[in-house]
């Protein structure tokens, strides 16, 4: 896939070619579901697009797990973003929202759909003492996630820049998570601003290392929000999280979706047999 281009551009040519066998089926799935309101409602008999197959579109085919950060990657990336507004020109208000994205999208898990839905009013502590964050997810199911402490710091944090209140009794539950700049500061973020936002960030930063970490270079230029969500699940299942547990945080229907970002445990295995089988 080549970098965007606008629509009156002469090589802007999105049917140049045929679509992935993923793509095809998620294309189909959508006009599975819009035929089956129509059918409900009597607009039409029949689904025309029923029974069709697409090859190679299996649930067998794997996530790309490439799509994640190492730990020292992430930590690169951090590092970087904290000295946005003194070494390389950010807005003070942007370079602190992006730094919540980053830590509270990191902590949770959260697709970016999900982040730039989210209010305050989501948030709640259950008796236990546990922080929740309540919310709306794919395919409009409700669910709820942990907050563990890098996210609640991360939050405290931003609501003090973004002089709010940080005391719960004292939120306006309709307060955007992720708040907008300028006159826009009540209004939250659009996902178009929010993946443009993250970009520039990613490909400022690969720029910065590509000298020294021409690898991570590479990655961060092919980055977009939704890295985070697989670098939430690889890292917690690398420090000791169950997969059960990261499963339901990420809300996935199957553990099997889950278990590929299992890549610590593949290299235990892989130096564990290596040291029971070495030859003599």
């Amino acid at each position: 896939m080549g970098p965007p281009r606008p629509r009156t551009s002469p090589e802007w040519r999105p049917f140049a070619q045929g679509l992935s066998p993923r793509s095809t089926a998620y294309a189909l799935s959508v006009l599975g579901a819009m035929y089956r309101w129509l059918i409900q409602q009597r607009y039409v008999l029949a689904n025309p697009f029923a029974g069709i197959k697409v090859l190679g579109s299996g649930r067998t085919a794997p996530l790309d797990t490439s799509h994640a950060f190492t730990e020292g990657e992430w930590m690169l990336v951090r590092t970087l973003a904290n000295g946005l507004e003194w070494s390389y020109g950010w807005d003070a208000a942007a370079a602190q929202r992006l730094r919540f994205v980053l830590d509270f999208g990191y902590a949770t898990g959260l697709r970016a759909s999900e982040l730039i839905g989210a209010t305050l009013g989501g948030i709640e502590i259950d008796p236990h003492g546990d922080h929740w964050f309540n919310l709306v997810g794919k395919g409009a199911k409700t669910g709820k996630v942990a907050l563990p402490p890098l996210a609640r710091v991360a939050l405290d944090r931003y609501l003090v820049e973004r002089g709010l209140p940080v005391t719960r009794a004292r939120w306006d539950p309709h307060t955007p998570l992720i708040g907008g700049l300028g006159k826009e500061l009540a209004s939250g973020i659009t996902g178009t601003r929010l993946w443009g936002v993250l970009r520039r960030f990613f490909v400022q930063a690969a720029d910065l290392i590509q000298a020294d970490h021409p690898v991570a270079a590479e990655k961060l230029r092919q980055a977009s929000p939704h890295w985070m969500r697989h670098t939430h699940a690889t890292h917690a299942l690398a420090r000791g999280a169950e997969l059960t547990t990261v499963r339901d945080n990420l809300r996935h229907a199957s553990i099997s979706t889950t278990s590929i970002y299992l890549h610590g445990y593949e290299v235990k295995r892989a130096r564990q047999l290596g040291a029971a089988f070495s030859p003599p």
